[in-house]
């Protein structure tokens, strides 16, 4: 890539906007997926839609790679920085702009966090219902990119089933606006087609969000099971049976240890796996709905059943399972979390090939997935320091994808395709599908600058792996003790 003259951006930009030196660049230069890491050429940090635009023109006009950014909170690399390229961070774009509870919409800046608008509702009986684990920090502009869900998502659906207006600005700098403040459009789904396009069409510059009442009551029932099949076998019976609860989620037993070690939550001790149903609505529904369900955890293989009898420990049951990604990090110095989709019928046997895998590969594997939806999240565990245990981790991920795949599934749920899952793409689409999504994505950056790549297979690696210790580890800044 030839010399670029970052003078030329710093001066269209206030003073402060744009940084270069090595603390600015290390700051940014790895995701969530910490395993691959590249420092980029600058660091720019707009507070307003203005500066974004400048910074997106400027690069369009020098050909210089950018990647938009919210907390970094993503976990297949889609927002790490790329060589020679521009970070541009949204967090200080977080103004709600406004909260319309007559028409029950939002209109909110890239940079603010999700459950900060749920936070801005709540006066008017309003919230917004996608919550990734990750709701207390990643931000609205970050989910849009990668479309993502949580654990309410089996009901209420996944980001893009809440967003109905965009504007954003592409690659080449053209200011769009798609949708608006109506549930209904006209036209093709760009809105949709937007969300989880993982930064590569544009930056989204200001977000209409669709809000739901405030449930009235909730009934939420913590389920602990001696075999992770059993409760498997509990997910297919409560889908059976009609009911459609608000989540569904199940965590095995080395994700309940880690989650015990984090927030105490005081899970059924000794439980090969734990179900977390919880059902949400007009109190009257649900007052039969319980009965409806407590009928049917008493058919299954359940040793202990746990109904929150208020807020306190509704929220209590939930911290355990927000916190089992980041709760890991106890039990393990290194891991890596996946994301991947089978069929609801096809859990049990998902979940037994990889604890096949995991026994073959000699890593231990933490489970903790979207049971409603079928969406898996394998948690391998292994430490980066040892020779080859990145490899084989690596090795036993890629064997999870094909599993997915194979079952006629996805090798994503809500986590993206990124920089992690670059391969796997043409194992879920033919080649005229393929070509057809490079050219819906040259249709809005011509020069592929945005986030180039990231998702697309074959094309040079956006960021380096990193394997074994940390710099700072190396420099005794920090250390895993």
């Amino acid at each position: 890539m030839p010399s670029v003259d970052l003078q030329t951006l710093r001066d269209l930009l206030p003073p402060g906007r744009l940084s270069d030196d090595d603390a600015s660049q290390a700051a940014f230069e790895s995701d969530g997926l910490t395993a691959f890491r590249c420092r980029p050429l600058a660091v720019v940090i707009p507070q307003n839609e203005t500066e974004v635009v400048q910074t997106v023109r400027w690069c369009d006009q020098h050909a210089v790679p950018f990647v938009a950014r919210g907390s970094g909170t993503s976990l297949s690399g889609g927002s790490m920085p790329v060589a020679g390229g521009i970070v541009i961070s949204l967090n200080r774009l977080r103004q709600i702009i406004k909260v319309d509870p007559d028409n029950r919409i939002a209109v909110v800046q890239p940079g603010v966090i999700n459950l900060h608008v749920s936070a801005a509702a709540a006066r008017h009986g309003l919230y917004y219902a996608p919550d990734p684990s990750s709701q207390k920090i990643c931000t609205i502009g970050g989910n849009i990119a990668f479309n993502s869900g949580g654990a309410h998502c089996l009901k209420y659906g996944m980001t893009s089933n809440h967003v109905i207006g965009i504007r954003a600005v592409t690659a080449s700098g053209e200011i769009v606006t798609f949708g608006g403040e109506s549930l209904e459009s006209v036209g093709p789904d760009f809105t949709g087609l937007f969300c989880g396009s993982e930064g590569l069409f544009g930056v989204a510059l200001e977000i209409t969000l669709r809000l739901l009442p405030q449930p009235e009551c909730f009934h939420t029932v913590l389920v602990g099971y001696r075999s992770l099949r059993a409760a498997g076998d509990a997910v297919s019976a409560v889908i059976d049976s009609g009911l459609l609860p608000g989540a569904m989620e199940i965590m095995e037993a080395l994700a309940i240890e880690a989650a015990e070690a984090a927030t105490q939550c005081g899970y059924p001790k000794g439980a090969a796996a734990v179900l977390i149903v919880e059902l949400e609505g007009p109190r009257e529904k649900i007052e039969a709905e319980k009965q409806q369900l407590e009928s049917i955890i008493a058919a299954t293989d359940a040793f202990e059943t746990v109904v929150a009898a208020d807020d306190q420990q509704r929220a209590g049951i939930w911290a355990g399972r927000k916190s089992a990604f980041s709760a890991v990090g106890k039990l393990s110095p290194d891991f890596l979390v996946q994301d991947g989709v089978v069929p609801r019928k096809r859990l049990g046997d998902a979940l037994e090939a990889i604890e096949g895998f995991s026994k073959d590969s000699g890593l231990r594997v933490a489970n903790v997935f979207h049971a409603g939806d079928g969406n898996l999240h394998p948690l391998i565990l292994f430490d980066d320091s040892v020779d080859g245990e990145l490899e084989r981790a690596e090795a036993l991920a890629g064997k999870i994808l094909d599993l997915c795949v194979q079952m006629g599934g996805s090798i994503t749920g809500e986590h993206g395709v990124g920089m992690e899952k670059r391969e796997f793409l043409p194992k879920m689409y033919d080649e005229p599908t393929m070509e057809l999504m490079h050219r819906l994505r040259a249709a809005f950056d011509p020069q592929t600058i945005a986030n180039p790549g990231k998702m697309f297979p074959g094309a040079e690696a956006p960021a380096l792996s990193s394997h074994g210790l940390h710099p700072l580890e190396k420099a005794g800044v920090i250390s895993r003790e």
